[in-house]
């Protein structure tokens, strides 16, 4: 595929990892292992840095802990009082501050019962398995026009700013231009400051800081529903898969330091003019990766695996077809094409989020209440 703004993309190479032993491919090395069964909607899976628990996010408003391979009783946060749940709305997402073992700090972003996008601050207790929810304090609200397309992803960038992904704001086609327009946060990818101003600085690096009638917080733009991305140091890249509408799945990668992009909805989805008829691709950066509804739907954006239990797949970005329930890695060359390639792991329910441990090993969340870990085969 021939991008529409070659320059965007940084020529960044690493080297492969080594073969899987006795010549076997990385589809025979990886199986998924059962970590925590019995949850309720589970999105979302992260830990703290230097942290052997993993913490799972509930869909309804709890954030539950595995410890030592247990499921623990008491939930981490349990805020459904103040949650709207159900279709693409809840509690989406749970970022630690970098320096959580210090501040205690970590960020979840939901939908209110307003239906608007909230972040909010929290702080663990004296109790290092329960947080303190009288501790919440609003970083950021954005109103949501439709229930729908709520991107819903808080994580910490390597560079210690807090990216927040935010659709268009719902319904069917962008009715409302939000994806184009930089004048509101939504369609957009957000970078914030949380360790300056109050309750959030905007960081003086961001590409729109001081324009006029654009919002200083966006990093990036003309996303559709970026439920997941990724930041790689290794690649020196930030992935995001965006959500298609009627036709295209997408996978977009661009350079970590490259404020300002445009990808291009709802000009295009994926590769191709939304409206079918000609457009204007001057500027807009095409995915690295897409895939029609013939083959998937309602793409699950994943991670770069980077831990050290499965080399054969070091490098390779995981991601999955929600409504297909397929899992697939793709390792992304810029000067060439590579196939994606599929696991056949068997049903595992649909796919609706991966995750990653303090060690870089890589988890999925699953609508059948389970949550699977990337283990070796042998």
């Amino acid at each position: 595929m021939v991008p529409f703004c070659l320059a965007v993309l940084c020529a960044c190479s690493e080297p492969e990892p080594p073969p899987a032993p006795n010549g076997s491919s990385a589809e025979a090395e990886v199986r998924l292992e059962v970590v925590a069964s019995g949850l309720r909607d589970p999105l979302y899976v992260t830990a703290p840095r230097e942290d052997a628990r993993i913490f799972i996010v509930e869909q309804g408003g709890r954030i539950r802990i595995v410890e030592n391979g247990r499921l623990l009783d008491t939930p981490f946060l349990d805020i459904r009082s103040r949650v709207s749940a159900g279709g693409e709305q809840g509690l989406l997402s749970l970022a630690f501050h970098p320096r959580y073992a210090s501040t205690g700090w970590f960020y979840v972003n939901y939908t209110d019962h307003a239906g608007d996008t909230r972040v909010e601050r929290y702080c663990v207790s004296g109790n290092r398995n329960v947080a303190d929810p009288g501790s919440a304090r609003l970083i950021l609200r954005v109103d949501q026009p439709f229930a729908n397309h709520n991107g819903g992803l808080v994580l910490f960038g390597p560079d210690g700013m807090l990216y927040i992904g935010m659709g268009d704001g719902g319904s069917g086609g962008d009715p409302l231009g939000h994806g184009q327009n930089r004048g509101t946060l939504l369609g957009d990818l957000l970078r914030i400051d949380v360790d300056r101003g109050d309750p959030y600085a905007i960081p003086p690096d961001n590409p729109f800081v001081g324009r006029a009638g654009m919002r200083g917080e966006i990093w990036a733009y003309g996303l559709r529903n970026p439920w997941r991305f990724d930041f790689d140091p290794a690649s020196g890249l930030l992935y995001i898969a965006d959500v298609g509408q009627n036709q295209w799945e997408e996978i977009n990668a661009a350079p970590l330091d490259q404020g300002g992009l445009n990808y291009g909805w709802n000009i295009m989805e994926g590769a191709h003019c939304y409206a079918r008829n000609a457009c204007d691709r001057t500027g807009l950066v095409a995915p690295i990766l897409e895939y029609d509804h013939g083959d998937g739907c309602s793409i699950t954006g994943g991670l770069v695996y980077r831990g050290a239990r499965i080399p054969a797949i070091v490098g390779h970005y995981c991601y999955a077809a929600w409504c297909e329930g397929w899992i697939r890695r793709y390792k992304y060359h810029p000067a060439r094409e590579a196939p994606a390639k599929q696991w056949a792991f068997g049903d595992v329910g649909r796919i609706t989020s991966f995750g990653e441990d303090a060690a870089g090993e890589l988890y999925v969340t699953s609508g059948n209440g389970n949550v699977y870990r990337f283990v070796p085969a042998r």
